[in-house]
């Protein structure tokens, strides 16, 4: 089975995970966390200890960003990839 999803940057990355310096590091740093942040043995001793306001509030919050950013097609293609 062909894995659909990668965390290939976190893997390679050796540049700085600090934020405000410059736009190319502040970008790279996002995708540091975000790649670190879903980590799966990471969400399993987080997620346990998150209220239900704050499950929402980060269902919410990715939400947004993909409906003011990312087309509908593109949400299917590269955020679900389920076509």
């Amino acid at each position: 089975m062909k894995k659909k999803d990668t965390h290939q940057f976190i893997q390679e990355y050796r540049g700085l995970a600090a934020f405000g310096m410059d736009r190319t590091t502040d970008e790279e740093t996002i995708m540091f966390y975000l790649q670190k942040f879903s980590e799966d043995t990471f969400m399993k001793a987080l997620l346990p200890r998150l209220s239900e306001r704050e499950l929402e509030d980060i269902y919410n919050w990715i939400n947004t960003y993909l409906k003011n950013h990312i087309s509908e097609d593109e949400y299917h293609s590269l955020f679900l990839k389920d076509r």
